[in-house]
């Protein structure tokens, strides 16, 4: 079966990448010609662990190749697989311009049957719209199906998403191009992934839906770690006891400096803005987004507690701007926020991230940052050092070191990656996210 993945970024490429490996051919199309130069050179342009290693295997095996050339590529394949981005409008809708492109290319193009899949995040509606697109501009009266079939790749272990999900959503209403899907993902159907079939709706929904739960788990927990702040509690051991109540689970419930990235800001957002033009507002979402928001502040207050309520002439040390492990990321990092508001209150900033650091600098050109070669040239003569990515290596810190290259033996951990009575041990005054009484600057 041919293939073609239009868009080579997260999706697109560790998608295509994938597909390639269950033994397709396929085709990944940019428009971005330096991008494409860069994968035909076995460049890949952002950091994914074992996605270089998959690229170059199913390229080197014939199976994967890149192109700008949509026309062609088209022309060969049976499945076209829509991965273009869908980024947030000022006024939280899903950006659908690149959407909007790829159909009228398609119907500029398409001169036989062709199966039609959006794994882009698209709001409920969006795949009748492409269809609707493309049958009112096509040149040809050629039969065109419409899949939707939402990704579920996390950033940092996209590469085992794809390959062993938890499930594939496919929605559709042609059984013949339901059937073709399915047989692309053959490889996971036989290992017992659970297949959702559904109408195209019900798919769009259950993306944004399942991003929204997640992020709003995140806020609930960062709420509750700020109230244990104030009320003495240990907002680890109130996870975990949460956590094995079966109706609640574990996971998604770690405090931090708020959730960041590609999908869960923009999904909420988008989510939102969707439930405001159908008369029904998503009250829920719209406070996940205002304590996410609130929670960069939390952080910030912290950071200035610590350095005697006043951050003018202080130094901080930043670890982490990724918005999370095993990714260079930092589309709504955290980091992006908490940095710019610790500089316009006076603080002098000195940050380490092991990948991140150029696409920060990308993000954000205009900060005063001194980028270190590691976190103990971050923490030179620092009078605050504020963890805010979980990098493994941030977890096996030399402490002692760390402490007397610091003007001040003071932490704001906003991962909770150490434990506050070690740290105080060892002499550090020492702030978690929701630690109770460890957390008391005072």
């Amino acid at each position: 079966m041919h293939i073609a993945v239009i868009g080579t970024g997260y999706v697109g490429l560790v998608s295509g990448a994938g597909m390639a490996d269950f033994g397709m051919n396929v085709v990944c199309v940019d428009i971005d010609e330096e991008k494409i130069a860069k994968l035909k050179a076995g460049e890949i342009p952002f950091y994914e662990p074992g996605l270089k290693e998959l690229v170059h295997k199913n390229v080197e095996a014939g199976r994967l190749s890149f192109t700008t050339d949509l026309s062609e590529a088209v022309k060969r394949a049976l499945v076209i697989f829509i991965c273009v981005g869908t980024p947030p409008a000022p006024d939280g809708s899903a950006d659908l311009s690149a959407v909007k492109a790829v159909a009228l290319s398609l119907a500029e193009t398409i001169d036989e049957y062709k199966v039609i899949v959006t794994k882009s995040t698209v709001p409920v509606g969006t795949n009748r719209w492409i269809k609707r697109l493309i049958d009112e501009n096509k040149k040809n009266n050629v039969k065109v199906d419409i899949i939707s079939n939402p990704e579920f790749l996390r950033e940092g272990c996209a590469i085992e998403d794809f390959m062993r999900p938890d499930r594939v959503v496919i929605g559709g209403e042609s059984d013949h191009a339901i059937a073709i899907i399915k047989d692309i993902y053959r490889p996971l159907y036989l290992a017992e992934t659970p297949f959702v079939i559904t109408d195209l709706e019900t798919a769009e929904m259950i993306k944004y839906a399942s991003n929204a739960f997640l992020a709003t788990k995140i806020s609930f927990i960062n709420e509750v770690a700020t109230l244990c702040d104030r009320v003495g509690a240990d907002v680890i051991t109130v996870a975990q006891a949460m956590g094995l109540d079966p109706r609640i689970g574990p996971r998604f419930l770690n405090p931090g400096p708020g959730f960041g990235g590609s999908c869960f800001p923009k999904d909420v957002r988008a989510l939102a803005y969707l439930g405001r033009q159908h008369d029904h507002p998503m009250h829920i979402l719209e406070a996940v987004l205002t304590v996410n928001e609130r929670q960069r502040e939390v952080t910030v207050e912290k950071v200035r507690r610590m350095c005697g309520g006043e951050l003018q002439g202080k130094t901080v040390a930043v670890l982490g701007l990724a918005f999370k492990p095993n990714t260079s990321d930092v589309r709504e990092s955290p980091a992006l926020d908490i940095v710019t508001r610790l500089i316009d209150q006076g603080a002098k900033i000195r940050a380490y991230d092991p990948i991140a650091e150029e696409e920060f600098k990308k993000a954000k050109p205009e900060l005063s940052v001194f980028y270190a070669k590691d976190p103990y040239e971050a923490a030179e003569n620092a009078n605050c050092l504020l963890i805010l990515t979980e990098w493994n290596e941030f977890r096996y810190l030399d402490l002692e070191k760390i402490k007397n290259l610091m003007a001040e033996a003071a932490i704001v951990d906003a991962r909770n990656i150490y434990e506050p009575a070690r740290m105080q041990k060892l002499g550090f005054r020492y702030s978690g996210m929701g630690r109770g009484n460890f957390s008391d600057l005072t």
